[in-house]
């Protein structure tokens, strides 16, 4: 008799804002075209670029402030071939804080779940859905365009662009579920002790995948557990 298939539920936690959750969502596409549904992705966003002028007008100010973290984020975005980055990034496009694209993000999130708006994937050849597609749209225009995707006029832009209701979206930020929705995601956060963007937590808290890992990496995690699903648990043996 052959087992059934389970699903795996990984909480992924970014911050739009950052370079290397930019760089990694090739993996996580790979991730959902090689296994499919027996890979569930919860998106949760984290707030590490949740006041900028502190973390890199302040935090970077020995370095050059915004103009040096642009330059390293140029340099950083050099070592792979599947994204651009605009020479403008953190130059004249600066967003005070990224939790106002999570919100709205949250907000297309929760018109998913609620039956809004499809959770099917766009077409059979694209496998994000509709608000897979808005965060991926969001981080092409921050780090591709260099445009304040924090901004409400750029957001609604990702809403049309999209066929988004933007109304309803805006409705969710303004009455207050999409921040309780984010909210949560920062307990989750504070909970899972996570150590920044992009992480990526499996089997219950019990493993975490932090940083700019090999998809092979990721991978071989994902299967071990479909494989056996109590693996990593405490054991007399």
């Amino acid at each position: 008799m052959t087992t059934p298939p389970h699903t795996l539920t990984i909480d992924y936690f970014t911050d739009v804002l950052c370079i290397w959750a930019y760089g990694a969502q090739i993996r996580i596409d790979q991730l959902k075209r090689e296994f499919g549904d027996q890979v569930q992705i919860s998106y949760r966003f984290i707030p590490l670029f949740g006041a900028t002028v502190r973390r890199i007008g302040e935090g970077w100010a020995d370095r050059g402030g915004f103009e040096g973290f642009g330059k390293h984020t140029l340099e950083v975005a050099q070592q792979w071939d599947h994204v651009s980055v605009s020479p403008a990034i953190w130059h004249s496009c600066r967003p005070a804080s990224s939790v106002m694209v999570h919100l709205f993000l949250k907000a297309i999130h929760l018109l998913q779940s609620q039956g809004q708006i499809s959770a099917e994937p766009q077409t059979r050849l694209d496998h994000r859905t509709p608000f897979e597609a808005a965060v991926w749209r969001s981080r092409e225009l921050f780090f591709g365009q260099a445009l304040n995707i924090c901004d409400n006029t750029i957001q609604q832009r990702i809403a049309t662009e999209l066929a988004l209701p933007f109304r309803e979206i805006k409705e969710r930020m303004d009455n207050g579920e999409a921040y309780a929705a984010l909210h949560l995601d920062h307990e989750a956060q504070r909970e899972l002790q996570i150590p920044g963007s992009p992480t990526l937590v499996m089997n219950n808290g019990r493993q975490r995948l932090y940083g700019n890992l090999g998809y092979r990496v990721i991978k071989a995690n994902v299967e071990e557990l479909l494989r056996d699903p109590r693996s990593g648990e405490a054991s007399w043996c």
